[in-house]
């Protein structure tokens, strides 16, 4: 955190920077380096939960929003990255724009302001105006600890703040600038205007304490109209991984390479399991984007299927991906376990294979006879339907037969969370 801290405040430039931090029950000496932070910093602001559970970014983020930040325009920023020089100039020049006005557009009460601060008769004045619906990310560089991707650049100047090379990142930035491009991605950092943070209520907090919570977010900003804009002309350094996807500080190979094989803890594993099928359950798909970041939403349809030959492996299988499951076996077991793990009431999304089939679209499964390739179908079924034209009607696909009365689309009651919290109201 202090590293973070101490790049931001070396390279904020002429900006007031209102830096806003959320300790979650650390025990490593963070939230007293925080107080020490907040005697000597008047533009810092610290909260802390107390534990002993940890609530995660997915609330923290939104406490510090919602509570804490006082500046109209925010930024997501994480503890393992480094802010270059110029970083604050093009997020800026992308979230502002400059309208010029004539001495006659002016209000005549302005102009008479305007004219005694400056003590000069005024022809014309330029204002820096909002720019809103838009969201800017600065482009990472990394480290190689993930798979490359055309949105980062992947060069290794450190995995650990003690190791930081400063220095040669510095140096290598300059061979990227000036670069005026741009591209529609978004992740971290992200900067946005905090009106249409609270306009779709935050992140969901059924992703708490962490995973899938920022795709989700990021769908909902997309269904919402926000504009993404990723600058390639300043960078921040990105560490990766010092949160609590990983046990211990990463490791290098006898070839001097990052390894992070086999490093995940036991409670990030979990999580992101139980996240998934959650993101699965709202959305009907895995998490989807183009190569630059930007998302990628599939239709939400109102999707029931009919379980032949049914039991508890295949209800867990295929239960996320639908919105009723109608089976012949016995679901009991399934429920006990798995209704802890989701906000939906399971109780209503399970019923028996006689029970009358209310949904838009049906796919009847005989659980003995499906192939990979059907089980491949069924988790693409969204795009499949929307890919055909979206008739009305009846037909096979593999071992699946699937009958279509509506298409209704339900996408866009997911940019609110309102109603995931209505649903969690209902399973308790």
């Amino acid at each position: 955190m202090s590293w973070a801290y101490r790049a931001i405040r070396k390279n904020q430039g002429d900006h007031e920077v209102e830096i806003c931090v959320a300790d979650d029950a650390s025990n490593d000496g963070t939230w007293e380096w925080c107080q020490e932070r907040l005697d000597d910093d008047p533009n810092f602001r610290a909260i802390k939960n107390e534990g002993p559970e940890r609530l995660g970014h997915t609330i923290l983020y939104d406490r510090l929003v919602n509570e804490v930040a006082s500046h109209d325009l925010c930024m997501i920023y994480h503890a393992d990255m480094y802010l270059c020089p110029g970083a604050l100039d093009a997020i800026e020049k992308h979230m502002y724009s400059v309208d010029t006005f004539s001495r006659e557009e002016l209000r005549q009460d302005r102009l008479e302001e305007y004219e005694r601060e400056t003590g000069e008769k005024i022809d014309k004045l330029n204002v820096k105006v909002k720019n809103p619906n838009t969201i800017v990310s600065l482009t990472r560089i990394e480290p190689p600890l993930h798979p490359p991707g055309p949105e980062k650049i992947l060069q290794d100047f450190g995995i650990e703040p003690e190791e930081f090379d400063e220095e040669g990142l510095l140096e290598h930035v300059k061979l990227y600038q000036p670069n005026l491009a741009t591209t529609e991605g978004i992740f971290a950092p992200w900067a946005f205007w905090k009106k249409d943070f609270q306009e779709i209520e935050g992140h969901d907090p059924i992703f708490a304490p962490q995973s899938k919570e920022d795709t989700d977010i990021f769908n909902r900003f997309h269904l919402n109209g926000i504009k993404f804009i990723q600058t390639w002309e300043r960078f921040v350094y990105h560490m990766t991984c010092r949160g609590s996807r990983f046990a211990e500080g990463a490791e290098r190979n006898p070839n001097g390479e990052v390894f992070m094989k086999n490093r995940e803890t036991d409670e990030w594993l979990k999580q992101n399991i139980k996240s998934t099928r959650e993101f699965i359950r709202k959305w009907g798909h895995y998490c989807k984007h183009d190569k630059y970041m930007k998302p990628i939403i599939p239709p939400k349809y109102d999707i029931g299927f009919v379980l032949k030959n049914s039991n508890t492996g295949a209800l867990d299988a295929f239960e996320p991906w639908c919105s009723s499951v109608y089976a012949d076996g016995d679901t009991t077991e399934y429920y006990k376990r798995e209704q802890p793990n989701t906000h939906i009431n399971l109780g209503h999304k399970l019923r028996h294979i006689n029970d009358k089939k209310h949904n838009d679209i049906i796919v009847e499964i005989d659980c003995k006879k499906l192939t990979q390739e059907d089980i491949t179908n069924i988790q693409r079924l969204p795009e499949i339907i929307e890919h055909s034209g979206e008739t009305i009607g009846s037909f096979s696909l593999g071992n699946l037969n699937i009958d279509i009365s509506a298409t209704n689309h339900f996408e866009d009651d997911l940019i609110f969370i309102t109603n995931n919290k209505n649903e969690e109201a209902k399973a308790n």
